[in-house]
């Protein structure tokens, strides 16, 4: 009798350990901004683009000095996805993904999402996909809401849900997904099993159209300002979202930049000119906005100069959610958990950067491109 007690209470606390580890897993959203480079983002020292809901979601948690994407949507969506360099994926630019091409396919990858649905993860990606080929659904999530494929981009008539073409004459596609997120937040805010959301904003990339917000329907580069307005005002009402649902402090926000800021829209930050842009391989191409909160773990206000890529995403949000790595399988990936936790850590040496045939390595210090050019980089990004 006592063994077969003592049986039960074993059993019954493992039981009990199981559900407070999975109790413990956070909620994961990775915000990603498209063309907003460290120049549009007032805590990383922007001069003229004021962002305080994003500052204030940097002074939550952790922002990341240090860190890099690719320089076109395309491989950092790619690299993001898969948590490999491009070499391995063949997403070496913006079209390599395309039928008939070398780039990414999905049968190929253990995508975040296919590896967070192991882990029992709802998941679900809203905005821009079209850089990735396929659909959201092939690359494992469970639903998506995006632009249409065929083109388009703010202002548009229709977009597509879970592979149907839904007409909305009139819409503001940022709106739309906005609002597709939210609900997807609202559905599973309570429920057993912790959730995923890819939020691939459609802001700031061009043609830089008015927003709902604008003095007028005028299009053009004097509507940047208002476009970085709305995205930081939309990243503002989610965060309010999880706090009133009660989930903010069981919720791991991040959010990034794909790439750097689009040519002819870059300004000072803390007074100098960052050096290049989106497209090129200088610090201004693929030196991004970074910024961690999960209230009650991640350090407050912590700004830290660890270097990060985009593929370290992957491995992070496995290892916070439980999951495994497919055994036998080469990621590049490089997970910041502890560091989201407050700990050192073993920060990568090095990140890797490509794009099409153009490559550069860099570490603490240094960058070394594909030509063996060797730049000296203490003053960096200037």
């Amino acid at each position: 009798m006592k063994r077969f007690i003592h049986t039960i209470l074993l059993a019954s606390l493992c039981a009990l350990c199981g559900n407070l580890s999975a109790a413990s897993r956070p909620n994961i959203i990775f915000i990603l901004a498209d063309d907003l480079g460290l120049d549009g983002v007032s805590c990383y020292g922007s001069d003229i683009h004021p962002t305080p809901n994003i500052d204030k979601l940097a002074a939550s948690g952790t922002r990341f000095e240090t860190c890099y994407a690719a320089p076109l949507c395309g491989p950092s969506r790619c690299a993001l996805m898969s948590g490999r360099y491009a070499f391995r994926t063949g997403g070496l630019t913006n079209s390599s993904w395309r039928a008939g091409g070398p780039g990414a396919k999905s049968v190929d990858e253990w995508s975040i999402a296919k590896v967070l649905k192991q882990a029992g993860y709802a998941s679900a990606q809203a905005g821009k996909w079209r850089q990735m080929g396929e659909t959201p659904h092939d690359w494992g999530f469970d639903e998506y809401c995006t632009d249409p494929t065929a083109g388009g981009w703010d202002w548009e008539n229709h977009y597509e849900k879970n592979g149907e073409q839904i007409s909305a004459p009139g819409s503001y596609n940022p709106d739309v997904i906005q609002k597709f997120s939210l609900d997807f937040i609202r559905r599973h805010a309570k429920g057993d099993q912790p959730f995923f959301l890819y939020y691939a904003m459609h802001l700031v990339h061009k043609p830089t159209l008015h927003t709902p917000d604008s003095r007028d329907k005028k299009d053009g580069p004097e509507r940047y300002q208002d476009n970085i307005a709305y995205m930081d005002q939309q990243v503002g009402e989610l965060i309010a979202e999880l706090e009133k649902l009660g989930i903010r402090n069981n919720t791991l926000v991040l959010f990034g930049g794909d790439n750097g800021t689009a040519f002819g829209y870059p300004s000072k930050i803390h007074g100098r000119m960052i050096n290049g842009a989106k497209a090129s391989m200088w610090e201004g191409g693929s030196r991004v906005p970074l910024i961690a909160s999960w209230p009650g773990t991640t350090p407050k206000g912590k700004v830290s100069q660890d270097i990060v890529d985009f593929s370290d995403m992957l491995s992070t949000f496995v290892e916070l959610g439980g999951g495994k790595l497919p055994e036998g399988f080469k990621y590049d990936s490089h997970s910041i958990a502890p560091q989201l936790r407050g700990e050192k850590g073993k920060p990568r040496e090095w990140a890797y950067v490509q794009l099409g045939d153009q490559w550069f390595v860099r570490e603490q210090g240094w960058k070394m491109n594909q030509s063996g050019d060797l730049y000296d980089m203490s003053d960096a990004p200037f």
